[in-house]
């Protein structure tokens, strides 16, 4: 397979996703969602088994459909890049990911300006997580938000990218199967604690190495938003593993160290509740917080796609031969 057309899809998806964002109508994940929900439906049963045959019933073809396509343009370098950059700008949401953040602080910004209710914000909340606005002030606005900025700037755009580099297309929309049967069954909802087990299982680890890239690139990037890259080291090696997830924590630990904020506390998500851990030291963010979060994760998301579209091209290089060239010795 070559190396150079798949570096390059990479690269336009995210100018795709840049100029375009995420297509307004018939988007394809949504569209694998409502498949996946009338899947569910019909073979759903309380228990891991049956929950394992539904995420790989749902999985697998989606899989087998980026091997097609990439087998059938793997003798046109055009055609591989077209269809990488396809896929790319199908399966990254950071342009999505920053507009929602920005609407949120928007939102905040205008009902503290008129002494107003932030109702606004919550009713913007959900499109960034799964949590119950109901309940939040604007602090809590704010940590939410901020949080899912962090989380979903692996889930959302380094991931992804990761797995684009690794496998091509079968990689970029393997990735983005699992991580939405994660969104859809994985959590701990009484209907989905067993169900969802195995999607949740696979959901962490396609995100163990693209968490960490994350929290690294977080570290180096930490000035931009006036953080520091010793204490951002320090504080997402000492809090990421308090988190009960084995990949967000490390998100959420190295941008609350970047932006010197606190994040983590109790998080109700309606139909059940979680007591979290601080991550980080300082004050819980505010509304301008969201905006400084916003710009490290584009910063993080350009520094992502240029890595692994070197680690393609640095995977793909072959060193030039050189020939032997006998000398014959005098007698």
């Amino acid at each position: 397979m070559k190396r150079a057309p798949i570096a390059a899809g990479l690269l336009l998806g995210v100018l795709a996703d840049e100029c375009f964002g995420d297509p307004q109508r018939r988007h394809p994940v949504a569209g694998f969602g409502i498949v996946a929900a009338r899947l569910e439906a019909r073979v759903y049963a309380d228990n891991r088994g049956r929950g394992a045959v539904f995420a790989l019933a749902a999985l697998v073809p989606l899989l087998l459909s980026g091997a097609f396509v990439q087998r059938v343009t793997r003798h046109s370098r055009a055609a591989t890049t077209v269809s990488v950059a396809g896929a790319s700008w199908i399966v990254l949401g950071g342009r999505s990911l920053r507009r929602a953040g920005s609407d949120v602080q928007g939102a905040l910004d205008r009902a503290a300006a008129a002494d107003l209710d932030p109702s606004e914000a919550r009713a913007l909340l959900p499109t960034l997580c799964g949590r119950d606005p109901a309940r939040l002030d604007p602090a809590g606005l704010a940590r939410a938000t901020v949080e899912s900025v962090a989380e979903n700037t692996s889930d959302a755009v380094v991931a992804p990218l990761v797995w684009g580099a690794l496998g091509g297309v079968p990689g970029l929309l393997g990735y983005r199967a699992v991580n939405t049967l994660d969104a859809m069954v994985g959590h701990r909802s009484a209907r989905y604690t067993r169900f969802g087990t195995f999607a949740a299982r696979l959901d962490d680890a396609a995100n163990l190495i693209p968490s960490r890239l994350t929290a690294v690139l977080t570290v180096v990037l930490a000035p931009l938003v006036g953080g520091s890259r010793r204490h951002t080291f320090a504080v997402w090696r000492r809090d990421a593993r308090q988190h009960p997830s084995p990949n967000a924590g490390h998100c959420e630990a190295a941008f609350a160290a970047a932006l010197a904020r606190r994040l983590g506390g109790p998080i109700d998500y309606g139909s059940y509740a979680e007591a979290r851990p601080s991550l980080g030291d300082g004050p819980p963010p505010d509304a301008d917080d969201i905006g400084r979060a916003v710009r490290l994760s584009q910063a993080v998301e350009f520094s992502a796609v240029a890595l692994c579209s070197l680690a393609v091209l640095a995977i793909g290089f072959r060193p030039p031969r050189v020939r032997s060239v006998a000398i014959r010795g005098t007698r």
